[in-house]
């Protein structure tokens, strides 16, 4: 499905805000955040091989999305691709019970205190287009830790290549975006400040039907 040149280039700004472009540093852990997306435990391995981080925590459990693709529960799928790719079985914890990205955070933090891992930095590892939510949960729920965001290195064209669905890649876009905008009142992340050129083509987007993965009936602004 190819998409309207003015969708594309509205999508396109989505994109680019939702990455933090932060340059991977060694942290204490990283963090590989649980999704339907297997790159993000590829990373997270990477960075491990890079000597980014010496221990790996996979969280998530089950979505509608994963159920059947990873039955076992999101974090220990993601445990044995990085074992595959050469990450030691004893350098991963797995946090299985995590549904959202709030429980990520909260469960992964739990797990690494219950472990007696201390812990000054952590790099958060997500979908490209969830970098910025990821940071802004994380950043509300751990406030005395840093966290350096990373994702799979890929243009927009390239995602949409991977998942094979243009339309649901933007409707991820807006979902994403709409929950920066809602979620800071409702105390689940920080606020941060959104580029007005941003806002104006979530609300095209939003006009031209891309709205699967909005929360219903909820505000559009803080």
């Amino acid at each position: 499905m190819t998409l309207p040149d003015a969708v594309t280039k509205d999508a396109q700004l989505l994109w680019e805000y939702q990455l933090m472009g932060h340059s991977p540093r060694r942290c204490s852990v990283a963090i590989g955040l649980g999704s339907h997306d297997l790159g993000v435990a590829d990373v997270t391995a990477e960075m491990y091989r890079q000597g980014m981080a010496p221990l790996v925590v996979f969280t998530g459990a089950t979505s509608r999305t994963t159920r059947e693709r990873m039955p076992r529960g999101e974090a220990e799928h993601y445990r044995m691709r990085a074992i595959e790719l050469g990450v030691p079985s004893d350098a991963i914890l797995v946090e299985p019970q995590a549904r959202n990205t709030g429980e990520n955070i909260r469960f992964s933090r739990a797990l690494l205190e219950e472990q007696g891992v201390p812990v000054s930095s952590v790099l958060l590892v997500s979908k490209p287009y969830e970098e910025r939510r990821a940071y802004a949960t994380a950043r509300k729920l751990w406030p005395d830790v840093k966290f350096v965001s990373a994702s799979a290195p890929m243009t927009l064209a390239d995602y949409v290549d991977s998942i094979g669905d243009a339309h649901l890649v933007v409707d991820m876009l807006v979902g994403a975006l709409q929950r920066l905008l809602i979620y800071p009142a409702q105390g689940f992340m920080i606020s941060q400040q959104v580029p007005q050129d941003v806002l104006d083509a979530y609300e095209r987007l939003c006009a031209q039907g891309f709205t699967s993965r909005l929360i219903p009936d909820a505000a559009q602004t803080e």
